[in-house]
């Protein structure tokens, strides 16, 4: 570091939920590989601080917390929407005392903020500094929320899902043609709760300075390039924001004596025939389903490595040397193993986004919000992964049998139709490559906005 004068101090800001912090801490650290000048406060919740807190992260990105908006992780799972509406209400002020300490240290150049911290966009017009609204969902989605009024002007919300589910939406910027079964959950009660609370926060979007997407430009052109029509300020694409930088330190097949047990065992399996399976960390399925998934999985014979963060009882039977079952693992590190040809996933956009990084098929099972879309994403729009909830509107159970056929099926390298999957789930991985190197898009796109910042620091 140089003098203060020339340092960049930036503030993030992310939304207290897994899937927002994991991609805000991969940003802050390729911001940090680009430019030693440059000192990062990531502001957490101290409930966030305790699980993050002795996680490997540049010397430069120092943590400073606010207190916690809810009193336990019980009420955010019991009550989503009200742990949403806290965050909006009960964070705000304690932010601002944080800012006032934090200017006496060191001016402030920026706020890169979650688009859920919608309140970070008020602050920065109010203290003058330019705010960077951060999306750690699809542009596609995104793009939806911003032009929600469309689907109200189309008769298309309120909907009769079970009756209009298979009804086409062809008008929403950049976006394919979507069935309304394919939008966000917006038309269940819960759904229509965080629904009310989400526009409010995509709302104060375009009142920022920056816009940036966790997403990479050319799986979702079309709809970003609506966005830069559209927005009078600068649009970003820097991702993936998944921990690829952390890749460097270690060969992703290759394991050494202080390496985990899960990749060891990964070591000895064949090339391409271990299904990974997580079903995410914080959202599930229904435990009659649970069990469903677990037994067919079993019961297809394909071997698993599966990370199972609740009750480890729903493996009734000894897995033997078909499957091992973790708490937890270093996912990207798994996904990019070489005997990995397969993940069941809940269609998260982080987890997504490290399943196309790594050139690896996904079977889709889709639980909650942005999941739905991104799930059409993989399956119809870059056709690299399938159903296993096929086009039917509604819930349905899915039988052990059925997943059973199904995983046999995706598994198997010999079936000219996964021949072709794979063939394109390469070439997307290609283009993750090539947009993360020198004079790709996020490479530039980064190097456009870290510049974008600094000389408006120098003014």
């Amino acid at each position: 570091m140089e003098s203060s004068s020339s340092i960049c101090h930036v503030v993030a800001v992310p939304y207290p939920g897994r899937g927002h912090v994991n991609p805000m801490m991969n940003l802050c650290k390729l911001l940090c590989s680009k430019t030693p000048n440059i000192l990062i406060t990531f502001v957490v919740t101290e409930e966030w601080l305790g699980f993050i807190a002795s996680d490997n992260k540049p010397i430069n990105v120092r943590f400073r917390t606010i207190p916690n908006v809810i009193p336990s992780e019980l009420v955010r799972a019991n009550d989503f929407p009200a742990f949403i509406a806290a965050v909006l209400t009960k964070m705000e002020a304690p932010f601002e005392v944080l800012l006032d300490r934090l200017e006496v240290e060191l001016p402030v150049t920026a706020i890169i903020a979650d688009t859920y911290m919608s309140w970070t966009v008020q602050v920065g017009q109010r203290r003058n500094i330019p705010v960077a609204s951060f999306w750690t969902m699809p542009a596609s989605v995104l793009s939806i929320l911003h032009h929600f009024n469309l689907l109200v002007e189309n008769h298309h919300f309120p909907a009769d899902l079970p009756e209009q589910g298979n009804e086409l939406v062809d008008y929403i910027p950049g976006l394919t043609p979507t069935r309304l079964a394919d939008l966000p959950t917006f038309f269940d009660g819960n759904g229509r709760q965080v629904l009310n609370l989400v526009l409010d926060c995509v709302s104060s979007m375009p009142k920022a300075q920056y816009l940036l997407f966790t997403s990479v430009y050319e799986l979702e052109s079309q709809v970003i390039d609506a966005f830069k029509e559209t927005l009078h300020f600068p649009v970003y694409a820097i991702g993936p924001s998944i921990p690829y930088l952390n890749l460097k330190e270690h060969s992703s097949t290759t394991t050494g004596p202080n390496d985990h047990d899960y990749l060891k065992w990964l070591d000895l399996q064949p090339k391409g025939s271990v299904l990974y399976v997580s079903m995410g960390s914080y959202l599930s399925v229904s435990a009659a389903q649970m069990d469903e998934i677990v037994a067919g999985v079993q019961d297809s014979g394909v071997r698993y490595l599966w990370v199972s963060r609740g009750d480890s009882s729903l493996f009734k039977h000894s897995c033997g040397d078909q499957g091992l079952v973790i708490p937890w693992c270093d996912q990207l590190r798994v996904l990019c193993h070489s005997c990995v040809g397969g993940f069941l996933t809940h269609c998260g956009w982080n987890s997504t986004l490290e399943a196309v990084y790594a050139g690896v098929p996904m079977l889709t099972f889709p639980i909650f919000w942005d999941q739905i879309p991104i799930c059409k994403n993989i399956v119809e729009d870059w056709k690299i992964g399938w159903r296993v909830k096929k086009n039917k509107v509604g819930e349905h159970l899915v039988t052990r049998e059925e997943i059973a056929e199904l995983v046999r099926k995706f598994m198997d390298f010999e079936s000219n139709e996964q021949t072709e999957m794979r063939e394109r789930t390469g070439k997307f991985r290609e283009t993750c490559g090539i947009a993360i190197a020198k004079g790709g898009s996020s490479d530039i796109n980064v190097d456009a906005f870290i510049k974008d910042i600094s000389d408006k620091h120098a003014q």
